[in-house]
């Protein structure tokens, strides 16, 4: 289900040689090296320093030259020339002067609002969602539209009618401020046709069309594309509640149930790109059938409750802030699901020792507060020897993940570094 790709260029240049289906793409270049870890004084290197200085504002808020220069180990003078012409391109602002004890106040330096836009889509089974976001990931404008099932053409013709509704929206000085479109997408479609109720030649097409290449034929920003459950994992790492360890697991439960891994700070994909395949976990053997993730902690098990219950499933989609169910089905999906995500966990941990797991999802917050204390309950319950169990955390984004993660590729592509830049700095 995961795939990376960075940025489909206007007039076309890829950078990242993976496709829909996560194989390479031929005649296509690597992607680039991560930057450094340090800031430096040459001047051939002003951009990485522009970037340093806006990934340590954008972390840790205002902050005044002398902490700047404090942190990146760069001259009091290379951080003064740095955030001037930061502040000149609109990117920095300044804040309210703070006195100390002695001497002049500083003034702490932010990042400017209204500084860049980005985009970001993402593709659900259920539905289409197109943000428009700030630096800070403040949604500036959404579209969005629910559909029975995704198909390439239904989704470059959201995107692009999408697109141009929201730069409507924006001044003419500001759509030159949109530095990218991200893409967040489930990948090889064609292989969950079954719980869509579609034959697998119903989605045969996406295993052909390019949808990034094609959105980008028509605008001028970078496109990028991003498996969804990676997706939703950057929003949460970039975007998201900073006080966590370097490495985490991250469970996204959507329409089906997937996720990311994070390690040294670093979105993982693997060789593919698609490391984190997490609905595809084992969780039980009955007979000769094996027993995935995906079968118990997934939207559409809950949506199937419904139905065989009587009840309609737009009771779902319709509201993704309180869910009115029939009968006992929320409280029977949410003890399966926590089962299934607490082996899910534990398996995951005897291969990666991280510190701690995140879940999030297109819940409700009660049922997402519901679901990890049942999941972390099921982990005290259930006894593994030889390994320890990582502590459990609820997610800081919500439904948003999939999209914010989408717009966070442009974000970072264009203005930041690698999060151990500043941390190791």
């Amino acid at each position: 289900m995961e795939s990376v790709r960075q940025p489909t260029l206007a007039k076309k240049t890829r950078t990242d040689p993976m496709k829909l289906d996560g194989t390479k793409a031929e005649g296509e270049a690597a992607a680039m090296p991560a930057d450094g870890v340090r800031g430096s004084n040459q001047s051939g290197v002003r951009a990485h320093n522009e970037r340093l200085v806006l990934s340590l504002v954008r972390q840790f808020g205002p902050l005044a030259k002398a902490e700047i220069a404090r942190r990146t180990g760069l001259s009091a003078q290379t951080v003064s020339v740095i955030m001037r012409a930061l502040e000149k391109e609109g990117l920095l602002e300044k804040g309210e002067p703070v006195r100390g004890k002695v001497g002049q106040p500083s003034v702490p330096m932010g990042l400017a609002q209204g500084g860049a836009y980005f985009l970001g889509l993402k593709v659900g089974r259920r539905s289409l969602d197109l943000i428009l976001t700030d630096f800070h990931g403040h949604v500036e404008g959404r579209v969005h539209l629910s559909h029975r099932y995704p198909t390439p053409e239904s989704v470059v013709t959201f995107a692009n009618t999408a697109i141009a509704q929201l730069l409507d929206q924006l001044t003419p000085e500001n759509r030159k401020k949109v530095s990218g479109l991200g893409i967040a997408t489930p990948f090889r479609l064609w292989d969950w046709a079954r719980p869509l109720g579609l034959t697998s030649s119903e989605m045969e097409a996406w295993r052909e069309r390019d949808i990034a290449a094609e959105i980008a034929d028509t605008w001028e920003f970078p496109v990028y594309l991003r498996n969804d459950g990676s997706a939703a994992c950057g929003a949460e790492l970039v975007f998201g509640d900073q006080n966590k360890p370097r490495d985490f697991l991250y469970f996204f439960v959507g329409f089906f149930v997937g996720g990311g891994l994070v390690i040294d700070n670093t979105v993982f994909t693997g060789r593919s790109g698609n490391a984190a395949a997490l609905a595809s976990i084992p969780i039980g053997i009955k007979g000769a059938k094996v027993r995935q993730l995906v079968d118990v902690a997934s939207i559409h098990t809950l949506e199937q409750l419904v139905i065989g219950e009587g009840g309609d499933s737009r009771l779902i989609w319709d509201n993704p802030t309180e869910w009115n169910l029939p009968g006992d089905v929320l409280s029977t999906w949410v003890e399966k699901a926590a089962e299934g995500l607490a082996y899910a966990t534990l398996s995951a941990s005897c291969l990666i020792d991280f510190e701690c797991v995140v879940i999030d999802g297109w819940l409700p917050d009660s049922v997402r507060t519901s679901l990890v204390d049942h999941t972390r309950r099921r982990l005290n319950e259930i006894r593994v020897a030889g390994i320890e169990v990582p502590d459990l955390r609820e997610g800081s984004i919500g439904r948003d993940a999939r999209a914010l993660g989408a717009a966070s590729l442009p974000l970072s592509d264009k203005f930041l570094v690698d999060r151990n830049a500043f941390l190791k700095a």
